[in-house]
């Protein structure tokens, strides 16, 4: 009897360990995320001490509209300027915490991977910041066209284009992400690729599909909808385009000879 209950304790301790797996992997998931959301408030907190200067900054785009010496935004309650150091701290917060955030996510699921994954994963890391920056450095620069274009079609002299704050960083928040999102799109083409979902010859075929693709996800991610903001998007779109086949194909390539 004692040979039978420590028979069914063995065949038990499988299960249990793997509910511990379950719980070291939840309890380390429950690590990255603190480890997460702290960075984003330390980020927060940075961008609230220079918001001011920070603020100033990034109303140049809204400067360039209004006439001389008239650069002021449209406070509507008592809260608003308080609502708009808030929000400007929270986005900052994140955009300065996405180095972190990523790589929390890299270090979450490295375990895993297999170690030609692992090889290619901190470079995916490193090269998709560098895209999602360089998205919102182009995105920032042609703002200010995207803002004169929005605000003349109406009567000459019968509009004054003026914002709350509020609503001005609502629209360069989403005018920035558009463009630094839409710069990860060749990333995903060519992890698509590597995973046999999508085929390096199929994407050669059907360039002329992938134009009118690019054209549309441009003119769908652009909250603009002007024509000028929808060419400087997908003009590059198409680019990383053709590069996320030549690489994609080369890293296919090399996965099957190793094969």
């Amino acid at each position: 009897m004692f040979g039978k209950s420590k028979a069914k304790a063995k065949k038990a301790a499988p299960g249990e360990d793997g509910e511990m797996a379950l719980v070291e992997h939840l309890g380390e998931l429950r690590s990255r995320l603190i480890k997460c959301v702290a960075a984003i408030i330390v980020g927060a907190i940075l961008v609230y001490i220079v918001n001011k200067p920070l603020f100033e900054f990034l109303s140049e785009p809204y400067c360039d509209i209004r006439p001389v010496d008239a650069c002021s935004f449209i406070v509507t309650n008592p809260l608003g300027e308080f609502n708009t150091v808030l929000t400007l701290a929270g986005y900052g917060g994140l955009i300065l915490a996405i180095p972190v955030i990523f790589y929390q996510l890299a270090r979450f699921v490295m375990p895993g991977l297999y170690p030609k994954e692992k090889k290619m994963l901190i470079p995916f890391v490193l090269v998709s910041i560098i895209l999602l920056l360089a998205g919102i450095t182009l995105g920032f620069v042609f703002l200010p066209r995207a803002l004169d274009v929005l605000t003349s079609f109406g009567p000459e002299g019968l509009f004054d284009a003026q914002f709350t704050p509020n609503e001005y960083l609502s629209f360069l928040i989403k005018m920035l992400l558009a463009f630094g999102l839409a710069f990860e799109f060749p990333l995903i083409l060519v992890f698509l690729q590597m995973i046999g979902i999508l085929n390096t010859k199929t994407l050669k075929k059907n360039r002329r599909i992938a134009i009118v693709a690019v054209v549309i996800l441009a003119a769908f991610v652009t909250p603009t909808g002007d024509p000028f903001t929808l060419m400087i998007l997908a003009v590059p779109m198409y680019f990383f385009y053709e590069i996320a086949i030549l690489i994609g194909g080369r890293l296919s390539k090399s996965d099957y000879d190793d094969a």
